[in-house]
């Protein structure tokens, strides 16, 4: 892991970081959730475009907001099955400080949260089997997940002065990879589903932390052997190592 640099600008806290209501006078800080999101890349146009989606106005986390498809780790992503594994080159960046076993259903869970709200399966077609809970749906749609297919792009934890708080992984994957563009039903925690390119990305209303990886995206697909940047917290405030 390379040093560490604070950075003048926090990319994760002050106005707009999207991360709920603040933490009450006196509260201790919460600790954060692991979570993880898939970014979707398309390239069949001029640009290539990023699969986005605004999130609910009445959600007390973000609302409003463009965010990529994302969501916390659930205890079924630890036993769910898979067609492909995480590749060795993944799988060694997403175990700092992170054992395999939670670190594959970190994958997992993107994979499974992406399918929530925007009913696209990262995946590979195969026998229908029966399943229970969050992954019920998923292993209904005769497929099985394609972790070979993901990058590790990112990590970042939000803030400890915001009441919700996350350590978010961020994963990207192209979207020829995908079972289908067809979408199936979402959840409905995304009023809005859209394929936009990098400055259209930039130019919606965002989470600082998601405007950061956006322009990180923009630099990997460029330069796809970067080192990963991981943002978090210190107490001369925001700090952002690479992994």
């Amino acid at each position: 892991m390379s040093e560490s640099q604070n950075e003048s600008e926090n990319p994760l806290g002050g106005r707009g970081n999207g991360g709920g209501p603040p933490r009450k006078p006196g509260q201790k800080a919460v600790r954060p959730r692991d979570a993880a999101t898939l970014i979707i890349v398309r390239r069949d146009a001029a640009k290539p475009r990023l699969l986005m989606g605004r999130r609910a106005k009445g959600h007390d986390f973000m609302p409003d907001k463009w965010v990529f498809p994302g969501g916390r780790i659930d205890r079924s992503d630890f036993s769910a099955p898979y067609a492909t594994d995480l590749t060795p080159e993944v799988t060694a960046k997403l175990t700092y400080n992170t054992p395999e076993r939670r670190a594959r259903a970190l994958a997992l869970t993107a994979i499974r949260e992406t399918f929530e709200e925007a009913g696209l399966l990262l995946a590979k077609k195969a026998p229908e089997r029966p399943g229970a809970g969050p992954w019920r749906e998923f292993l209904q749609q005769g497929a099985a997940p394609d972790l070979a297919a993901m990058q590790f792009v990112a990590r970042a934890v939000t803030p400890p002065m915001v009441g919700k708080r996350f350590d978010a992984r961020f994963f990207m994957a192209e979207a020829d990879r995908l079972i289908s563009l067809e979408r199936q039903a979402d959840c409905g925690e995304l009023d809005e589903i859209a394929w936009v390119d990098l400055d259209e990305a930039l130019a919606l209303d965002l989470p600082s932390v998601t405007r950061f990886v956006v322009r990180e995206v923009a630099h990997r697909l460029e330069v796809p052997e970067r080192p990963i940047p991981y943002m978090r917290f210190v107490r001369k405030g925001s700090q952002i190592t690479h992994i």
